[in-house]
């Protein structure tokens, strides 16, 4: 296997153009490569696009973005109906489908055979153990993680998560790129939660059970981690612009790997069975506007 070079990483296929997705191909496209962008939902690929352009244009109005370079990144996208299309002569791949592992590994199997043997595979998971990811394709040395998080476009980190059999050249070219991208790589060992999911969700955790527990409200939990804590975001709003069902998820996978810990509380599952899931549906542990304010 013989990787391209960072210079050579011309083309990146995304598939999935949901939350993290279209916002992995708006980095990606800002970048400077042409983005092939998939999702198997129809319709999800040119309304991620729509997303983006959307995204931009909030960026040439707070003065951070440049109206010529909006338009060449817009220029760089486009969306794709099938996934060979979509990975036909690409050199980097990077899967953000939702966080089930079965689906991940029919995904990269299928990606096993479309695109070119080159490229760079990445999956952008939060927990989920990328070996295991990586045993679907032929050389899962070529496979890594590359963890992005909410909204990727503002956010600056981003974990790369190497697993026993990914080849150092593999962790290397997703390090540089991550840094192309304008992020701050972490690199960390494959291990349930990586570094920031396992962090960050035993403060979200025990943030719900002291709502249950009536210790105080999500409002002045949250101002207590802001500011007696220097959090940028308090822990339960965090919860819900991850999304309530995503979390519930990753405590479930960490409580079977890890230990009871990470059991998640009944408020949780609760709200999820209810359908508040956070920003996304309109309410979680707060209320939302269609516009996605707090209220």
């Amino acid at each position: 296997m013989t990787l391209p070079s960072l210079d050579q990483v011309r083309t990146i296929a995304v598939i999935g153009a949901g939350t993290m997705g279209h916002g992995i191909a708006h980095v990606a496209a800002v970048m400077g490569a042409n983005v092939h962008l998939y999702d198997a939902l129809a319709g999800a690929a040119v309304a991620g696009i729509d997303k983006i352009s959307k995204n931009l244009a909030k960026g040439v109005e707070l003065g951070k973005v440049s109206a010529a370079d909006r338009d060449a990144a817009l220029a760089r996208l486009s969306a794709h109906d099938t996934l060979e299309a979509t990975c036909a002569g690409v050199d980097c791949v990077i899967e953000a489908v939702p966080e089930r592992i079965e689906l991940k590994r029919e995904i990269f199997a299928a990606i096993d055979d479309a695109a070119p043997k080159h490229a760079l595979l990445a999956t952008n998971t939060s927990s989920l153990p990328i070996a295991d990811i990586a045993a679907a394709v032929r050389d899962g040395s070529r496979l890594v993680g590359m963890h992005f998080f909410n909204p990727v476009h503002v956010m600056k980190l981003v974990e790369i998560v190497r697993h026993s059999t990914a080849s150092p050249a593999a962790v290397a070219l997703a390090v540089a790129l991550a840094e192309k991208m304008g992020k701050t790589p972490i690199t960390v060992t494959d291990s349930p939660g990586f570094a920031s999911s396992r962090l960050g969700l035993v403060i979200g955790l025990e943030a719900m059970r002291m709502v249950e527990a009536g210790v105080a409200s999500a409002a002045d939990i949250d101002t207590a981690m802001k500011l007696g804590y220097g959090h940028p975001m308090g822990p339960l709003e965090l919860t819900d612009l991850v999304g309530l069902d995503v979390r519930l998820g990753i405590a479930e996978y960490l409580a079977t790997s890890i230990g009871p810990s990470f059991t998640p509380p009944q408020v949780l599952r609760d709200k999820v069975a209810e359908g508040k899931l956070g920003k996304k549906s309109g309410e979680g542990f707060y209320r939302w506007s269609k516009d996605g304010k707090k209220l």
